[in-house]
């Protein structure tokens, strides 16, 4: 983005790179439009013109050109412009070249003459005829218009003499009809366009001419002349010519605005009469919604708002339409000041009330703000403050004290200061001052300039309501009402087990209860400790906050401090037994005792806590109250909640706070008793047995006080560490209880398997219809009945048939006509019932088999055979549950007598199983069509019409057993089968084989099956008879004879028969075998539960929300293409074929798909094509994404489809082309407004960012992007253009649309930007410059590596209705959705990680929503209320770096607006994740680097704050109480190691037994507690819990122990490390950013050098580090009373340990095999040797990298560098103890043996570094000196080992590498953060040759264990076992295998 880019205008060939090869380049790249260079971009229509023409007249060709190359040379004289000299000598090298190519060619006497017969023969052909042509493309003409003009200019250019005046005019006429006929989005408003069917719905007929309603308005000047040119002015025209909006941006708001008022006007119930005038209400709720937050913002700031309307009401509502439509312009050309709804607040109310003032009268004086030129608005409002924006931006650094953010100058105008900018805006005030430069030292602000010219001054600009500091006090700041809580707790808790027996009971004993009490004295220390943080965090920001803030800041601490003195006086003075300082108080008032004075004190110190408490009860006073914005109520509330604009008025009704009160104080509990009976109790009674015991003599070098206070520190801090950290623990508990109880009430499991989908497809159907198709019957209306009920019953769609049979029974009495005409009416709705449910469900069946998830053989058991025949009167169910049941029927009845009744019969075969009785049914109807179809003469029809009105009227009267006799039944089956088996593959050989089958059916049934013995004669013709025997042998073989036969078949229906009844006799596939594909299998089974999930009733298509897609993509892969699927990696595997071991049963859907085998794939272009798109279906690519949004449409059409088109037609089913319905009725208006109504509801945005770039480029992506639009034309790209223009860079927010006949993309709009529009977060910006495109009344926010789709897309109608409930606190603002992870099966990695989010996105985001209310933005796919934050900020925010998770801060702000997020369960959408280690542990850090940045951000100190307790503490732990937890953990296992480690070398340990604290029973309970958290239980549970819900709880616990055996434990505690090290490190020293991980395919191995430079820092020395703490421990503990738990304990943590330093390793590919190893060995030695420097990455050299990992250090603030110093003194303790355990020792105790030990170390550093300098002195010039040197030095070492082990001493070799190792570490750490102060004494060289011996040393420990496993060669094939699926292991296998066995031919 910092490159200059060229401009692109037009289309036309493909793209071409543009780069310094330029000169040198073909000249045929010089007319290419899309090559030009982006100064010069005007010219690029012309040459597109050029490359036109040039087929047709070359000569004009070369005119064109010809002119281009004179205007590039007008506009660029002197070539300064990038790439514009190498463009003008191509162009001029080309022209030189067709000059006399093309003079032969000219058919004119002169090129004057030449040029103008051209445009003439132009115009009359293709102008006149395409305006002449109703049925023309538009865009074929908005073209044609564009071409004409730039022939026209070229025709003026070269014909210097006068025009044709013919010419002339024609030219002004295309000029005109130029300005008309431009490209449109999805409107085309000009005048010849009314007809399009989009623009004849009434709706949209009414919203525009309301806005073309300008009576009454001033005219502006350019009015008549644009009505003169037939331009329709409206009311956005005039907004135009008045405030000097650009065109495109008003083209852009006006579609926007028709649209949705006309989406709202045909909502309005009732129905608006006409339809075709514009309803209030409509425009009553627009105005609502996009002015609630001006009207708010106004209230507060104590203004009346400028929306001023007349009293007539055609005015009323032409200045409402005034209003709305100046606010969307304003916003539509905001671009980054979109971030700051306050501020266009505040542009809108100044310009509001000047338009007011036009309705006054008052505006005679008063000039239209800057409309001299289109870009005024944008210069002089825009751009002002966008440049305060861009210098804050430029000049910050990670230090967000020093720069304003988007926050802060937006909360600029929360105050009435910011009126003081006045209007037009006064560039001198305080808001628009420029930083002046960096800051320096000794600055304690920035320094400021002004931003006018003149004299310059300095002075500081400060944050005003927030300043973001790093600190981890930010924790205790923004949620002190629970630490507070938690702290005062555990004092209690203390105070009752130290006290009497321990039982809680006696807490409220007298003695007990008193010293209970003194928990207040610590709750005002702790206010105390609260004001004194508050004025540390904010005191940047005292210069410019208000006084009154100031003095709450000083009151605050006084009062505290008061408090402080106040409430232990009083409790000293209650106290019975005082002593010391509590004697002390007490002598100051008196000796007397007076409990009551304290209880006193404390109610009078707990009163205003009292008032919260009750306000908490009465949720909405408490609201009423804080939205108020009365003074007293400000004034009341000035102490707790300082006025600010957001944050007030958040709490929810008394049902939910009752609901995540109980969750709380439930949990709140269960963690109390755990804590006070496990934790806490057990560990009073040894505390007070060591205080009393008799010190022993220990080291004097480890004091310990005379009450053993170093003991009891390190007993009892990991104790207070757990109970502070255990709460999480708790809440994942709890979490997962609410969530399955939840999911359960939410019907989630209901439908889990094909069997239960069996059970219930039934009930399904009447689902189906109700949910997903508005029915036009408002019988369906009481199923819509919301909530929960037990069951949710819908009637089955068959038994619509069953009435129609019910209607048309009984007897023939007068009651008859009426009965047979309901009959006739519940015909055809049955039918049409039916017809939408089956199409619908085929439909969705279709998209499975293109997706190749089904194959060929299962769809056709899926689909439904629903025909339109109007003879059908039954629903015909899919095969797959008809499979099987005519073979069990026959199987019981052939073994039934004539003893059995038929009711028994019924009873025992169908009353259990419908599908076995509709099963004979169905193949009896079949059966009879078949023979009724394929039999032609007579006396056959006779025979068979005999047959079977003989079985029906057997059946109809249940004499089944008495007329047949069961056991002939399989013979006759058999025969039937081998008859439909001839028929279904027609052979003409077997022809007679019909006759006789069909001939030995008769006699089957006559003498076998049939028990009446009545003569055959009647069967064979009624009026004759018989009695001879050779009489009917001969007219039976009469019977069936071929000619009279009908095979083979012909007829469309009959095939159809024959298949279907083939299909249900021989199928012996079990149906729970169908479909075999689990992804298949699952969408099928979670779209059937869905449907009996709680939603909204499907509104009418019409009348369903609208709403639009938004897609950021920046530079990912879009799709797969050929090269990279053929290309091998090291191990000889392809991405293609690794997809196929992956996915093998949906490649071989794929290949028989496309009918094509596996190796012939590659030989044709299509084949290719196909597969490239297969292999991107199942990547994480655009097109995948895109396919998925793009069923929207599908789907929408579908359902419109059902609702407008002709019931007949319904029955047909969808049809995608124009045809005729079954009276003659044209279906192209239908099909038409389907598409129109479609475009109304639905519009999908792609924000390609970087496109113009990558097309510039020559980048496949480009060309990528324009194939996407081609195969989706409704699609919509938006993307930034960067021109260059006057030296100067230009920037546009462009959008495109593809166009038709394959020709390039069109440019719908083309905004300026004031500036670069990528300032902050790229996400959040690249989404903010794309939001204007989007249309509708909701957001779809959908990120590139999501899926979609058909069957839920069919659902987005019913979530969208959501928005219209009403809940307690209003509509929901944002629709949270339930996502599906799809890339679980790639690895075993994938999987872990699939199973970690997919309970993340279902059960805790469903608990996050009911009942904690919680829940807040996740990232993608929720839907938001677009007009709600449209006017609040976005839906993200951009702030650099402190918005890195720019998604969730949506969350916050909506919360904190008063918006409501539900979440939704009934709708999934699918997504991606990160599929290998390095990928994850990216992602991880993105994530924990996001969580730390928003634990000091102003919106979660908001919601800790304004909110109440039980929902601060639901914040909490939901969004940064987890990492901070998890950094907690870790901290356990060092406070627990090193407090052991205390022990251990003073001594202590040993004598631990004497007082029974050997066994510490709490602390071994606490250590087990930290490791629920390590191995992942946090994690684990919920996940247990959603797959139980969803997949059954046997299936649950197989997977769990399937992920243990996969060494998931393994995962999850190394992802803990790499979230313990991003949140603290960011926490404490800043260096967030963003993290691409790549999401590519994982069949590469990472490089032992690239595992070490991600994971050095996070885990291999905080795990070296731990490795020595329990080297040492167990070297020198005590090996005496430790038990079982103790062992599992340390078993734990050196589970831990090896986790951190080999995980990696573990899951890396090929980890362990010694090719590989020996490779990376050589690839480790280069990288740790090479040297850094400038332009060396770190990639690269060791170096480059060790200075960019310290790079977080330089920015860093004092406070972090002081904590890291004392952090790293860590590691000097284990030279002080172990110094001491040395035998050189000699066990003494005095200091001279420590100050030894750094004498040693100083005289090492000393040695290196004069090893260094003389290895730099006289390595070249003295080679020998320097070898005797080096060589004296190495005898000197050697020496001194052999000194230490011939006395026996060399154990102490060991002991010193480990006290002295970690001391080197520490002078290394402490030296990295004093570095400016090393290099200046010059030990900066020394320093980093010591940081590379360590690094080399890490290396080592590391790689060596590595290379011993890979000598085993089952290592390597237990790895690939564990992280790949079994097909995939043994594919390696044989690749390997092949590729040895090549090698060895080879050779």
């Amino acid at each position: 983005m910092e490159s200059s880019r060229e401009g692109i205008e037009g289309a036309g060939g493909p793209p071409k790179r543009l780069g310094r090869t330029w000169t040198i380049a073909a000249s045929s790249d010089a007319m290419d439009p899309e090559v030009v260079p982006s100064s010069l971009a005007v010219i690029a229509p012309i040459l597109r013109v050029a490359n036109e023409v040039e087929e047709s007249d070359p000569r004009v060709a070369y005119l064109c050109r010809f002119y281009a190359f004179d205007k590039a040379h007008k506009l660029d004289p002197t070539s300064e412009g990038r790439g514009v000299r190498q463009f003008k000598t191509a162009l001029l090298h080309k022209l030189e070249k067709d000059d006399v190519t093309t003079r032969d060619k000219r058919k004119a006497t002169s090129d004057a003459r030449e040029i103008q017969d051209y445009y003439q023969n132009y115009y009359n052909k293709y102008v006149k005829s395409l305006e002449n042509n109703i049925g023309v493309d538009r865009g074929q003409l908005v073209r044609t218009y564009q071409t004409a003009a730039v022939l026209f200019d070229v025709l003026k250019a070269v014909n210097q003499t006068d025009l044709d005046p013919q010419i002339e005019q024609a030219g002004k006429e295309v000029e005109a009809k130029k300005e008309i006929y431009v490209e449109y989005n999805i409107l085309p408003l000009d005048p010849t366009s009314a007809s399009e069917p989009i623009m004849m719905f009434p709706e949209v007929k009414a919203a525009v001419l309301a806005l073309r309603n300008t009576r009454g308005l001033p005219e502006l000047p350019d009015t008549r002349a644009k009505k003169q040119r037939g331009i329709d002015m409206d009311l956005f025209d005039w907004l135009q010519g008045m405030f000097g909006f650009q065109k495109d941006n008003v083209a852009n708001q006006r579609e926007h605005l028709i649209l949705l008022l006309a989406n709202i006007h045909v909502r309005q119930m009732p129905r608006p009469e006409p339809l075709s005038k514009m309803s209030d209400t409509a425009l009553d709720i627009v105005m609502k919604k996009i002015f609630k937050n001006y009207k708010r913002w106004c209230k507060f700031l104590n203004r009346r708002n400028n929306l001023w309307f007349p009293t007539i009401q055609q005015e009323i509502e032409q200045a409402k339409i005034l209003y709305i439509g100046l606010y969307l312009l304003i916003w539509g050309e905001a671009a980054n000041l979109r971030f700051m709804p306050e501020c266009i607040c505040y542009i809108f109310h100044h310009m509001a009330g000047q338009l007011s003032n036009v309705y006054k009268g008052t505006a005679e004086n008063e000039k239209a703000i800057h409309a001299e030129a289109e870009y005024s608005f944008l210069e002089n409002v825009v751009k002002p403050i966008y440049d305060v924006i861009a210098a804050e931006v430029n000049s910050s650094k990670s230090r967000h004290s020093e720069w304003r953010n988007y926050d802060d100058l937006n909360e600029y105008f929360w105050s009435p200061d910011c009126f003081r900018l006045n209007w037009p805006m006064r560039e001198t005030e305080d808001f628009f001052r420029r930083p002046m430069g960096q800051k320096t030292a000794d600055q304690k602000h920035k320094t400021f300039e002004q931003g006018t010219t003149g004299n310059k001054r300095k002075f500081w600009v400060d944050k005003k309501n927030f300043v973001e500091v790093r600190s981890f006090l930010h924790i205790f700041r923004s949620f002190d009402r629970m630490w507070s809580f938690f702290i005062m707790s555990l004092q209690a808790l203390i105070i009752v087990a130290w006290n009497g027996s321990g039982s809680l009971s006696n807490a409220f004993s007298g003695a007990v209860f008193e010293k209970v009490l003194s928990i207040f004295v610590t709750g005002a220390l702790l206010r105390l400790l609260q004001a004194i943080v508050d004025i540390g965090l904010t005191i940047k920001a005292w210069r410019s906050m208000k006084n009154t803030d100031i003095l709450r800041y000083i009151l605050k601490v006084l009062v505290a401090t008061v408090w402080v003195i106040v409430l232990p006086v009083c409790y000293a003075h209650s106290w019975r037994d005082s002593s010391g300082l509590v004697s002390t108080f007490k002598d100051w008032l008196g000796q007397s005792r007076s409990p009551s004075l304290y209880v006193t004190a404390v109610l009078i110190y707990l009163a205003p806590d009292a008032l919260s408490a009750l306000l908490f009860l009465f949720p909405m006073v408490r609201r009423a109250v804080e939205q108020s914005n009365s003074g007293i109520v400000h004034f009341l509330l000035w102490w707790d909640q300082p006025p600010i604009y957001v944050g007030r008025g958040m709490h929810e009704s008394p049902i939910v706070l009752l609901k995540y009160t109980l969750f709380w104080i439930l949990l709140l509990t269960c963690k109390f008793l755990f804590s006070y009976y496990v934790e806490i109790k057990p560990l009073v009674q040894p505390t007070k047995d060591l205080m009393n015991a008799k010190k022993p003599g220990w080291y004097k070098m480890f004091p310990t006080g005379d009450d053993h206070t170093g003991i009891i520190f390190a007993i009892w801090v990991p104790i207070i560490l757990v109970y502070f950290m255990d709460t999480q623990i708790w809440y994942a508990i709890w979490l997962t209880i609410f969530g399955g109880i939840n999911g359960a009430l939410s019907r989630i499991g209901e439908v889990r398997t094909v069997e239960m989908l069996e059970s219930r497809f039934r009930s399904l159907s009447g689902a189906f219809n109700a949910n997903l198709v508005n029915s036009r019957n408002d019988e369906s209306s009481h199923r819509h009945q919301r909530g929960f009920s037990l069951q949710k019953f819908y009637r089955p769609l068959d038994e619509l048939y069953k009435q129609y049979d019910q209607a048309g029974t009984g007897s023939l009495d007068e009651e008859s006509n009426s009965r047979q005409t309901h009959r006739d009416g519940l015909a055809p709705h049955a039918s049409f019932e039916v017809a939408k449910f089956s199409h619908l469900w085929n439909t969705i069946i279709k998209t499975l088999r293109d997706e190749d998830y089904i194959k060929n053989e299962e769809m056709e058991l899926l689909l439904i055979p629903y025909t339109s025949d109007v003879e059908m009167n039954y629903l015909p169910w899919p095969a797959f549950l008809l499979i099987n049941k005519i073979a069990s029927v026959v199987d019981v009845m052939k073994e039934l007598t004539d003893q059995t009744n038929d009711e028994e019969l019924y009873k025992k075969i169908f009353y259990k199983d419908h599908f076995k009785f509709h099963a004979v049914k169905e193949c009896y109807v079949l059966l009879r069509r078949v023979l009724e179809m394929i039999v032609k003469s007579q006396q056959d029809c006779r025979v068979i019409g005999k047959l079977l009105e003989d079985v029906k009227d057997i059946v109809t009267q249940r004499k089944i057993l008495k007329s047949f006799r069961m056991s002939a039944l399989p013979l006759l089956v058999s025969k039937f089968l081998q008859l439909i088996s001839i028929l279904e593959k027609p052979d003409m050989t077997k022809a007679e084989q019909v006759t006789f089958l069909l001939q030995d059916i008769l006699e089957v049934y006559e003498n076998d099956l049939r028990r009446e013995t009545e003569d055959e004669s009647r069967h064979i013709d009624a009026s004759q008879s018989s009695s001879h025997h050779d009489e009917k042998i001969r007219m039976r073989e009469q019977l069936f004879q071929i000619k009279s036969i009908e095979y083979p078949p012909r007829s469309k229906i009959l095939k159809q028969a024959i298949k279907r009844l083939h299909l249900l006799l021989t199928t012996d596939q079990s149906s729970v075998d169908v479909p075999a594909n689990l992804e298949a299998r699952r969408r099928i089974t979670f779209f059937a539960n869905s449907l009996f999930m709680d939603m909204p009733p499907p509104p009418e298509i019409s009348r369903m929300m609208s709403f639009s897609v938004l897609t950021p993509y920046l530079g990912e892969e879009i799709v797969c293409n050929k090269s990279a699927l053929q290309l091998d990696n090291e191990d000889g595997i392809s991405s293609l074929y690794y997809l196929q071991q992956i996915y093998p049963d949906e490649w071989k859907h794929f290949l028989q798909r496309i009918n094509c085998e596996s190796k012939e794939i590659w030989d044709t272009e299509k084949t290719a094509l196909e597969a490239c798109k297969w292999a991107s279906f199942r990547a994480q690519t655009l097109s995948r994404t895109v396919r998925g949004m793009m069923y929207y449409r599908k789907a929408l059409a579908h359902q419109a489809f059902f609702e407008m088109a002709h019931p007949e037609d319904v029955k047909k089913g969808f049809i995608d082309d124009i045809g005729e319905g079954p009276d003659g009725r044209n279906l192209s208006n239908l099909l038409a407004n389907i598409e129109a109504i479609v475009d109304m509801k639905f519009t999908y945005v792609v924000t390609c960012q970087d496109y113009a770039l990558h097309k510039r480029k020559g980048d496949a992506r480009a060309s990528d992007i324009l194939q996407l639009m081609e195969e989706y034309p409704a699609m919509r790209v938006a993307y930034i253009d960067e021109i260059e223009k006057d030296r100067r860079k230009e920037y546009f927010s462009i959008l495109m649309k593809a166009a038709k006949n394959g020709d390039s993309e069109r440019v719908i709009y083309k905004i300026k930007l004031p500036g670069k529009p990528i300032l902050g977060e790229g996400k959040a910006e690249n989404q903010n410059h794309a939001i204007i495109f989007t249309r509708g009344e909701a957001l779809q926010a959908i990120d590139m590596n999501q899926d979609y789709y058909l069957e839920e897309a069919l659902k987005m109608r019913n979530l969208l209705q959501e928005f219209v409930v009403k809940e307690s606190v209003g509509s929901p603002s944002i629709l949270g959705l339930r996502e599906h992870i799809f890339t679980g099966s790639v690895s075993s990695l994938a999987g872990f990680m699939s199973n970690q989010e997919s309970s993340f996105v279902t059960i805790v985001q469903r608990v996050l929503a009911n009942p904690l209310k919680v829940r807040f933005h996740y990232g993608h796919p929720d839907v938001f209320d677009r007009l709600f934050h449209l006017t609040r900020g976005g839906i993200s925010k951009a702030s650099r770096t402190i918005n890195l998770s720019e998604d969730i801060f949506a969350g916050f702000n909506t919360i904190l607006r008063r918006g409501n997020i539900t979440h939704h369960e009934y709708i999934q959408v699918g997504k991606g994740r990160d599929m290998s280690l390095n990928q994850i542990s990216l992602f991880e850090a993105k994530i924990a680097n996001g969580n730390a940045e928003q634990t000091m951000s102003r919106d979660v100190y908001r919601l800790g704050h304004r909110v109440d307790f039980f929902r601060m503490l639901s914040v909490y732990f939901t969004t940064i109480g987890f990492y901070f937890n998890s950094l907690m953990v870790v901290l356990i296992v060092y406070v627990f190691l090193y407090g052991r480690l205390y022990l251990v070398l003073s001594g202590l340990e040993s004598r631990l037994s004497d007082i029974g604290l050997q066994e510490n029973i709490p602390l071994q309970m606490a250590m087990a507690s930290q490791t629920i958290v390590q191995i992942g239980f946090l994690i684990a549970l919920p996940m247990i819990m959603e797959i139980g819900l969803e997949r059954g709880f046997t299936t649950a616990l197989s997977e769990f122990i399937v992920m243990q055996l996969q060494l998931a434990s393994v995962f999850f505690t190394f992802s803990m490390g790499t979230l313990v090290h991003f949140y603290g490190r960011t926490l404490l020293h800043g260096g967030a950013k963003y993290r691409p991980t790549g999401r590519t395919f994982v069949v590469f191995h990472a490089k032992f050098t690239e595992n070490y430079r991600l994971y050095s820092r996070s885990h291999f020395t905080k795990g070296l580090e731990l490795l020595i703490l329990l080297i040492v421990y167990d070297a020198y503990g005590d090996p005496n009373h430790k038990g079982a738990a103790y062992y599992l304990i340390m078993f734990l943590l050196w589970f831990l340990v090896g986790t951190w330093l080999y995980a990696p390793f573990l899951f890396n590919p090929s980890g362990f095999e010694w090719q590989k190893i020996v490779e990376d060995w050589d690839d480790w030695n280069k990288w740790v040797n090479n040297r850094g420097g400038i332009g060396v990455p770190e990639e690269k050299s060791w170096e480059s990298w060790w200075q960019d990992e310290q790079s977080h250090l330089e920015n860093s603030g004092v406070q972090g560098k002081i904590i890291e110093v004392l952090l790293s003194t860590r590691f000097l303790l284990y030279q002080y103890g172990l110094v001491y355990h040395l035998r050189l020792v000699q066990k003494s105790s005095n200091v001279a043996a420590y100050l030894i030990s750094w004498i040693v170390i100083v005289l090492v550093l000393v040695v290196v570094k004069a090893f260094a300098w003389t290895k730099q002195q006289f390595s070249a010039q003295n080679q020998l000196l320097f070898r005797v040197g080096r060589g004296l030095i190495i005898i000197l070492i050697v020496a001194s080992i052999i000194a230490l082990i011939v006395p026996g001493y060399f154990v102490d070799i060991f002991v010193g590498a480990l006290a002295f190792l970690p001391s080197g570490w520490a002078v290394v750490q402490m030296a990295q953060v004093c570095r400016p102060l090393v290099q200046k004494v010059g030990m900066w060289d020394s320093v980093k040759a010591l940081a590379r011996f360590y690094e080399y040393l890490i290396g080592l420990v590391l790689f060596v264990p590595v290379a011993t496993l890979a000598w085993f060669p089952f290592i390597s094939d237990f790895q690939a076992r564990i992280l790949f699926n079994q097909a995939f292991s043994r594919g390696l296998q044989i690749s390997r295998l092949l590729a040895g066995k090549k090698e060895k031919k080879m050779s």
